[in-house]
């Protein structure tokens, strides 16, 4: 199934690759760049299902976060220009298309 990034932007620039594919239950992850960010700025990952209305997934300043009640884990480098959502198993269900943005 395909797991579909979209380049988002809110108020600095944000790059993400346009799409990437898995096999159910062998792990995922998305990269997002965004060099231009803000002291203050931060860092959001979204993920939109078919038909519904985007749903923040988690966010941080800095460092990693576990995904809440989902398996996965977002790191953040540690000058903050890029972060990785890794998706842990990911069931067909999570077939979505998945947001970086700052905020």
């Amino acid at each position: 199934f395909f797991i579909s990034p979209a380049v988002a932007a809110v108020r600095a620039q944000v790059q993400q690759e346009p799409s990437a594919q898995t096999t159910e239950g062998i792990n995922i992850t998305i990269n997002c760049s965004h060099p231009n960010i803000g002291i203050s700025d931060s860092i959001n990952w979204y993920r939109q299902l078919p038909g519904r209305v985007p749903e923040l997934l988690v966010f941080t300043f800095k460092g990693s976060k576990a995904l809440p009640d989902k398996a996965g884990q977002l790191w953040v480098s540690a000058d903050r220009r890029w972060s990785a959502l890794c998706l842990g198993r990911p069931r067909r269900g999570d077939a979505a298309v998945y947001y970086c943005a700052l905020g």
